[in-house]
């Protein structure tokens, strides 16, 4: 690891005045759980840290009917798994966030690093390899080991977005406030992510200069249900394979709307208006969720080694729906 400034400021406007014009000159710490990792790998060599635990406004967390649930970037993991408010009315979001890694990892991961997260591949995760990526020519996925991989919305890059809770919050459709020396812009989660077809250097539409400040939530109608289910190798400490966050609201018994979000199988976290059209207007059924979950999957282009995750996906669709709706 190179030596880098180290900075803690107080404020969101101190933070922004520390920040530089491109992502090689500084880079913001929040729990420092993905950030450390790719400083001591060697990935990147920032010339300044700052960190962002001194500034008490990001660590707002509350609740209200009219408002709906705000998180400041600096909300820990654990803090989300075990609000009862979250767990009683986003019940997707505990889930995602209480299956990510170890409790000690959630105890230190903030839910802005969590969205914000870079990926997982182990190219771009190799300081010697010199993936599209990094600037380099080559996506080696595509023609190596690819197991990890995307199966939906690939090319030329095929990561796969690494956060659980971002699916959960895009379905319970979240908006995001993003802070720089121009001003605040909220836009939708939805829209928060980019494909590497549009953006390379990154996942987010975030500028060098630019820093999460909330997560606003809606709070959801009556009737609303939700569920996130991941499907992992192991049980403990790992990424997901396939994910899928369910959000349901029924009335006399009938899907009034829904919104299906997958994980591990793009390199964003992958809205599926296809499944959502197969709930809409009819009644939960495990005839109906398996349906949903076939269309989620309709277009899929799986690579040499991932065609495991169509039938994978299928599945997590299918019991996200079912435990959403309230039939598991």
């Amino acid at each position: 690891m190179r030596s880098f400034e180290y900075a803690k400021p107080s404020s969101v406007k101190s933070v922004l005045s520390l920040l530089g014009r491109s992502f090689e000159q500084a880079k913001v710490l929040a729990g420092g759980v993905d950030l450390l990792g790719e400083m001591k790998e060697g990935i990147i060599s920032p010339k300044r840290v700052v960190n962002l635990k001194g500034v008490k406004d990001l660590y707002r967390l509350d609740f209200s009917e009219k408002d709906g649930l705000t998180l400041g970037a600096l909300v820990t993991l654990t803090q989300i798994e075990s609000h009862p408010t979250i767990i009683a009315r986003y019940r997707a979001l505990a889930e995602g966030a209480h299956s990510v890694a170890t409790p000690q990892i959630r105890n230190m991961s903030t839910i802005g690093g969590n969205l914000c997260q870079r990926p997982r591949c182990w190219y771009y995760r190799h300081h010697d390899i010199n993936c599209l990526k990094k600037g380099g020519r080559l996506c080696f996925a595509y023609n190596g080991e690819n197991k990890y991989h995307a199966i939906l919305g690939g090319g030329p890059c095929y990561i796969v977005h690494p956060s659980d809770c971002a699916p959960p919050l895009i379905a319970f459709d979240s908006s995001v406030t993003l802070a720089s020396p121009r001003g605040e812009r909220s836009l939708s989660l939805e829209d928060f992510f980019v494909l590497p077809s549009q953006r390379m250097d990154h996942e987010t539409v975030l500028e060098p200069d630019e820093i999460v400040t909330f997560i606003k939530v809606p709070a959801p109608p009556k009737g609303t249900g939700s569920a996130y289910v991941k499907i992992r190798e192991k049980q403990s400490f790992d990424f997901a394979l396939v994910g899928c966050a369910a959000v349901v609201r029924m009335e006399g018994g009938v899907c009034r709307q829904a919104r299906i979000v997958l994980a591990g199988v793009a390199p964003i976290p992958w809205r599926s208006r296809e499944a959502e059209e197969v709930l809409e207007g009819k009644a939960i059924t495990e005839e109906i969720a398996e349906k949903a979950g076939q269309a989620a999957v309709a277009k899929a282009e799986p690579l040499a080694q991932n065609a495991y995750k169509i039938p994978m996906t299928v599945a997590a669709v299918k019991r996200a729906i079912l435990r959403a709706a309230g039939q598991t």
